[in-house]
């Protein structure tokens, strides 16, 4: 058995989809046939700062790996957009993430990162800095980085969505074109499998 860990805010948790599966949910549902070896494991605290994330995620994830082999996990780190929110300078979302991806390759876990997608109007200006801080970051470390901001700016579903919902949550269709993203980025090859259709 290998060791997913999907690893960020309410975004991950699939707060306001209406089917409660969110797009950790709908990627899992799309990778388990092609690897019924791999355990999904949502680690989710809502609202939190990449901050707070580095200070928990490894502890939560070394319980669930106490049988599992290091090489056999695999982390996804999924940014929101609470850094943004409460205000937490670019200098110190980088070097968040630098600590975050350290100890993770401390571990001996695969990394990835997802970045944030837009949210409420007023606030995606800064949204779109802190994706470019988070893909830089990844890139500085040699992580593979899935952007969501960059083509959900310009979708009309998704703009649909964020002014029906509340809170700046997606819907259902909006949480179906993050997992499209990330099954349309690096997620198989990561993962070490064959995407469907090869």
């Amino acid at each position: 058995m290998r060791n997913v860990f999907l690893v960020g805010d309410e975004l991950v948790a699939g707060h306001g989809d209406p089917k409660a599966l969110g797009w950790a949910g709908r990627v899992a549902a799309r990778t388990l046939p092609l690897a019924p070896d791999l355990a999904f494991h949502t680690l989710a605290v809502p609202h939190e700062t990449t901050g707070e994330l580095t200070s928990r995620w490894d502890e939560e994830a070394l319980r669930r790996t106490l049988r599992t082999e290091p090489e056999a996990n695999h982390v996804l780190f999924a940014i929101g957009r609470h850094d943004v929110h409460r205000g937490v300078s670019p200098t110190m979302t980088r070097l968040n993430i630098a600590n975050f991806l350290d100890r993770a390759h401390a571990l001996g876990f695969e990394t990835l990162i997802a970045g944030p997608p837009p949210g409420a109007e007023a606030d995606n200006p800064r949204i779109a800095e802190l994706a470019a801080v988070c893909e830089d970051a990844a890139s500085r470390r040699g992580v593979g980085y899935i952007d969501m901001y960059g083509p959900l700016a310009r979708h009309e579903q998704w703009a649909a969505d964020m002014a029906t919902g509340h809170d700046s949550l997606p819907l259902q269709a909006g949480y179906g074109l993050m997992a499209w993203l990330v099954l349309h980025s690096r997620w198989h090859s990561w993962l070490g499998i064959e995407p469907p259709g090869n």
